[in-house]
């Protein structure tokens, strides 16, 4: 088969307003970025706003693994089989970052026959939204410099600093540096830390941001240090707002590309979810619901990260209530989670398959727990056995799952017909029932060991003195009741990335 990128260039592209048709939407309301990329304008949320919701699918996974999962390429290939059913659809993914694409990870297009094209400029600088977010980012770093260099009037400690600047690229020589040296006025000397674009708090933000006000409001909030009081000081005090703001005014539309097959796809933003929330921006997923049937939307990393903090950050701050969740896993991944190595994979293996499906189960429980429908879609591969797909759909269907095998790598939108059915099914005969996992105005303590106790599996929860504090001060802020978003390794369920399958206290 030809590689991806031999794929994604040989596709046949349609005009991007073209594309924007299919969801009624006019030229008038497209901002163009050449022929096959394009921005949607501010005014066309008041044009949709007053329509009825479509049907909301989140797409998510096991817990990565090196054999490969396939979740975009999933979500992609599901959004072209309802296509090829002449269902309205719309995909709503997040933009990737540059810094995993020129690593070892690849970009976040899908892949095989199920892409979002172009893919060259969607893995690059595409429309350049988070070369927006790293100058605003960056501005603010500045700002709050030069403000301690120009006198100070805040009373700013420079050791209490817990602002970070930020670039989209994987430059770990930049973690930890110092800044400020030279003459005097070159600035207070200072430790500094730079991290990914993606893991800034703009990016977070941005993609929980209703509209610019709503956006200026968040910024405004954020804590860039604290004074030799202890008392925080926000990027409202800096006066950084308007500045900011204005460098986001096209970031905050969301973009429009397509498929392989010319599905349309709303592509916007892009916070990691071991970290950040790991979902495209609420603005994206809100339009799309006004324009489409059914909007089939991913979240980052396994169910433990992406898709808790989908439903219990991103649903309750906007309002969202999902139809469905389809769980992707490969018989590669539960086999590796079965203790198989990489390079024995290819070999049927019942046992080890026995073992490692406990992460997928796991991640079914959890799910379950939101009172959301869950489809499993077993994204397959040409090694895999007729026996060990057997194993894996009686496993699903005896925890009230419905299964299909996922073939829309090789088949594109035809290789999802069955996943799309079986989604389409679901949503018409199990009602969802959504619920968050936990009430915001719980504790934070009781939050955290909510999601460590009901996701992860964790026994007891226990806190070193640094967190201890950090809690009070959060509380003292008067930030208790907002959800928790938890930062942890993706690798396995437990905070240990070696504990593969579904590891317990022993």
């Amino acid at each position: 088969m030809k590689s991806d990128i031999q794929i994604a260039q040989e596709a046949k592209l349609k005009h991007i307003r073209e594309v924007a048709a299919q969801l009624d939407i006019s030229e008038d309301d497209l901002e163009f970025y050449g022929k096959y990329k394009s921005k949607l304008s501010d005014d066309l949320w008041e044009k949709v706003k007053n329509n009825k919701d479509g049907k909301l699918v989140l797409v998510t996974a096991i817990n990565p693994t090196p054999a490969g999962e396939g979740k975009t390429t999933t979500t992609v290939g599901l959004g072209q089989a309802l296509g090829l059913m002449n269902v309205k659809s719309v995909i709503a993914l997040r933009e990737p970052s540059l810094g995993p694409c020129f690593g070892i990870k690849g970009g976040a297009a899908g892949g095989g026959n199920a892409q979002v094209v172009p893919m060259e400029d969607l893995n690059l600088h595409f429309t350049g939204d988070f070369h927006a977010i790293t100058s605003a980012n960056n501005l603010l770093a500045a700002m709050l410099d030069n403000h301690i260099q120009q006198g100070n009037s805040l009373k700013i400690d420079s050791n209490q600093i817990v602002w970070k600047r930020c670039v989209d690229m994987n430059d770990r020589v930049l973690r930890n540096i110092v800044v400020g040296l030279g003459r005097k006025a070159d600035g207070v000397v200072r430790e500094d830390h730079f991290i990914i674009t993606v893991a800034s708090e703009i990016m977070a933000v941005l993609c929980l941001a209703e509209d610019m006000k709503d956006l200026k409001e968040r910024i405004g909030r954020i804590v860039v240090a604290y004074t030799y009081e202890g008392q925080p000081v926000t990027a409202k005090q800096l006066n950084a707002v308007g500045a900011m703001a204005a460098l986001l005014k096209d970031a905050l539309k969301p973009n429009l590309i397509q498929t392989l097959e010319n599905t349309p796809a709303i592509i916007h933003g892009g916070p990691f979810a071991n970290i950040a929330h790991g979902c495209n921006s609420v603005r994206a997923t809100k339009t799309a619901l006004k324009l489409a049937d059914v909007v089939v939307t991913e979240a980052g990393f396994g169910a433990d990260l992406g898709a808790e903090k989908f439903l219990d950050i991103k649903c309750q701050i906007a309002g969202l209530k999902p139809d469905a969740i389809v769980l992707v896993a490969t018989v590669r991944a539960l086999k590796y989670n079965g203790g198989v190595l990489k390079t024995e994979l290819s070999k049927e293996n019942l046992e080890a398959l026995k073992h490692g499906i406990v992460n997928l189960e796991k991640h079914i429980e959890n799910l379950h727990k939101f009172g959301v429908p869950v489809v499993v879609s077993l994204n397959r591969f040409v090694t895999d056995t007729d026996a060990e797909v057997t194993f894996v759909k009686e496993f699903c269907e005896n925890r009230n799952c419905e299964f299909s095998l996922c073939e829309v790598w090789e088949k594109g939108g035809e290789g999802g017909v069955d996943l799309a059915q079986k989604v389409i099914a679901t949503m018409e005969t199990k009602e969802s029932h959504y619920k968050p996992l936990y009430d915001v105005k719980l504790s934070i303590k009781e939050k955290i060991e909510t999601i460590a106790k009901e996701i992860y599996g964790a026994d007891s929860v226990t806190y070193d003195s640094s967190a201890e504090g950090s809690i009070k001060t959060i509380e003292n802020l008067g930030f208790k009741e907002l959800p928790i978003c938890m930062a942890k390794n993706q690798y396995s369920l437990s905070d240990d990335a070696t504990k593969l399958g579904r590891p317990t206290k022993i």
